[in-house]
């Protein structure tokens, strides 16, 4: 009876392990301003909930250190893969404002982005923050859960080892996050190279005129009338980036079984 309980309890941890790694890894989940009180509190739960709906692994009796530790290594390594490949659509959203806000003349008032604990202008908090609004509205935050449980399903605990497979989607993954960040920023990317095309052109016509003091207002016009009208393709854009990147989530989870 001591050794089940021991055992019981060793699961737990490592369970645990993979839990609390994806929660730090994850969007939302992982910011600092979430007290690290309520993250542990909630994976505890969380690894409570799937303690006796997951397989022991193997080797626990006798108990070996050296082979605890192994596995948590592995559960950890899993839960920090799977928490940070939902970072990515975020990383492009972010990595797109940035590109807008270069255009629009606003990289110098420079912000501070909490969530991502990163400086960023203006308008890319502002493309960044639709995003977490639109990330709730589909409840994507049930994405990480979804994709733990499924990862217990198929990746048994210190289940995990180094695949070649693996590393190639998070190398895809992660090359995508430059084509997301083209794809939403690519109206205002057209739309000013047609205007700094303009700029060169009059300067070269009208030498004494400082043509970028005197067309920054209408870049700044321009730039806020294209995204009010963008906004609601900007939503609908961002929802399935999400809504597709779900089946990515699952597909690397797949390739790590």
């Amino acid at each position: 009876m001591t050794d089940f309980l021991v055992v019981d309890f060793i699961k737990l941890v490592l369970i645990f392990m993979r839990i609390i790694s994806a929660f730090m890894a994850s969007p939302i989940w992982g910011n600092r301003s979430i007290p690290t009180l309520a993250k542990v509190s909630f994976a505890i739960f969380v690894s409570y909930v799937l303690l006796y709906t997951v397989d022991r692994p193997e080797g626990l009796l006798p108990i070996d250190l050296y082979y605890i530790s192994l596995l948590a290594i592995r559960e950890i390594v899993t839960g920090l893969v799977i928490g940070f490949s939902i970072n990515l659509v975020f990383y492009g959203v972010n990595f797109a404002g940035t590109f807008i806000g270069f255009d629009m003349g606003l990289m110098m008032a420079q912000t501070m982005n909490p969530l991502e604990e990163t400086q960023s202008n203006a308008l890319g908090q502002f493309v960044y923050y639709a995003a977490v609004l639109v990330f709730f509205i589909i409840n994507g935050h049930h994405f990480l859960f979804k994709g733990l449980t499924l990862s217990y399903q198929l990746i048994p605990i210190g289940g995990y080892t180094v695949k070649n497979e693996v590393y190639e989607l998070l190398v895809i993954y992660s090359a995508g996050i430059f084509g997301i960040a083209v794809k939403i920023a690519a109206p205002f990317l057209v739309s000013y190279l047609l205007i700094h095309i303009g700029e060169g052109i009059i300067s070269r016509v009208i030498p004494q005129m400082q043509v970028f003091f005197v067309t920054q207002p209408l870049k700044l016009g321009i730039g806020f009338l294209m995204l009010a009208m963008l906004i609601p393709i900007y939503i609908y854009v961002i929802k399935n980036l999400l809504v597709a990147f779900e089946e990515d989530l699952y597909q690397l989870i797949k390739a790590m079984a």
